[in-house]
């Protein structure tokens, strides 16, 4: 018997007493703290590295930086997918979070040693596959060590632990340049230290949660699992995504609109730190506003944002969007992975979660190929615009999806 859909967002009265987080939860909050240190070392000086290699300026690279990043991250969606399949199947999903966290430690530190414009590609490709890796069943550990009740909080904690990583890192680098500024091929092999140390935490502290395995049915790659709702969401973040270019558009924007080289890590910084701070906010209130709501407003403040960008004309523009930019982030992120488990039955979450990224990452391809092309051939206004475009478009196919809470959870 189907159960009657809820028409709208109706959260629970909040509890009197909130649960503490879960260790694992915290621990994999530690994790990607000290993975995005090493992430964000490098990520803020990639244009620049690339405008070095080939020779030319920030507008030129559009093209360039789209099959970088699009590539990379399309191999990052299919890996997701089947991860996160996979792990559902076998009960275990701590293998995979190791080896992910473990080949992005391996692909960070190459990117100081390469020449040619096709390395950085298969060292992006490789730090992407090691996220793809991991992302979908740790999502999923997260989710099933967590009482339903919390479970925007706890993915509130652990996005705003990796932002204050994201936070340390540009800052450690851009202290390391100031001290040795012609020692960039250092600054990226220093990033093997914190991505070791992710290796340590991982393999003596996380502990696989139980849940129920679904190894008597065929291993498949499939929606039919999944009821409307959720696809019909995974739709509406694919378009979205198909808007939301990679962010290393908005750093050659803001180099463009001249900001200094040596102030892009402290933009990425500040930036950061809005973002964690936004992200712990945010997440402890998911489950009183609504997640819907809180995703339905972020997507409309990024629409936001990139008509700023499209129109800006001066480099103190560059620094108010890019803080600016914090609060869609915030809106989104915790809200977003708590609807999954809302939708999904917690023998599914692996794949759900899965899906969950494939439709983010299989559309990051023709979002950041198309968005380069603008860029390049027709500016930032037509680039910006369509992004904004597009993320109207998604909102108003949110409002179709219905969440409610399934027999035994509070949604």
């Amino acid at each position: 018997m189907n159960r009657p859909v809820q028409l709208a967002d109706s959260p629970a009265a909040a509890p009197r007493a909130r649960p503490p987080l879960p260790a694992n939860v915290k621990l994999l909050g530690v994790t990607s703290l000290v993975n995005d240190i090493a992430s964000e070392m490098l990520y803020p000086l990639l244009p620049a590295l690339l405008t070095t290699l080939l020779g030319t300026g920030y507008r030129q690279i559009g093209l360039a930086v789209g099959i970088i990043e699009g590539a990379a991250e399309a191999v990052s969606s299919v890996l997701k997918l089947f991860a996160g399949g996979w792990s559902d199947r076998t009960g275990r999903r701590k293998g995979w979070i190791v080896v992910g966290y473990a080949a992005s430690a391996v692909a960070k530190p190459l990117m100081g040693l390469i020449v040619y414009p096709w390395q950085l590609l298969a060292c992006r490709v490789g730090d992407r596959l090691g996220k793809g890796l991991r992302t979908s069943a740790r999502d999923a550990v997260i989710a099933e060590s967590t009482p339903p009740a919390i479970r925007g909080w706890a993915f509130g904690f652990h996005r705003g632990m990796d932002h204050i990583g994201a936070a340390i890192g540009p800052l450690l680098a851009t202290g390391f340049l100031y001290l040795w500024p012609d020692r960039l091929q250092t600054l990226f092999l220093l990033s093997a230290i914190p991505g070791t140390a992710v290796i340590a935490i991982l393999a003596f502290g996380l502990r696989e949660p139980p849940h129920s395995v679904s190894a008597a049915e065929p291993f498949a790659l499939s929606l039919a699992p999944f009821e409307r709702n959720f696809r019909l969401y995974l739709l509406s973040l694919a378009v979205f995504t198909l808007g939301n270019s990679s962010d290393l558009f908005l750093l050659a924007r803001s180099g463009e609109l001249g900001v200094p080289e040596m102030m892009l890590p402290v933009m990425w910084f500040a930036f950061h730190v809005a973002k964690s701070t936004g992200n712990m906010l945010v997440g402890r209130v998911v489950e009183r506003v609504g997640a819907r709501r809180l995703i339905f407003a972020g997507w409309l403040a990024y629409a936001v944002v990139y008509l700023g960008f499209a129109l800006a004309d001066r480099a103190w523009h560059a620094w108010a969007l890019f803080l600016s930019y914090a609060i869609f982030y915030s809106l989104t992120e915790p809200p977003e992975k708590t609807i999954v488990a809302q939708l999904v039955p917690g023998n599914r979450r692996g794949l759900a979660y899965g899906w969950y990224n494939f439709a983010i990452g299989v559309a990051a391809l023709p979002a950041s190929l198309l968005f380069g092309f603008l860029y390049k051939d027709y500016g930032a206004l037509a680039a910006f615009s369509t992004g904004a475009g597009l993320a109207v478009v998604a909102a108003v196919l949110l409002t179709a999806v219905r969440t409610e809470p399934r027999s035994g959870e509070i949604a």
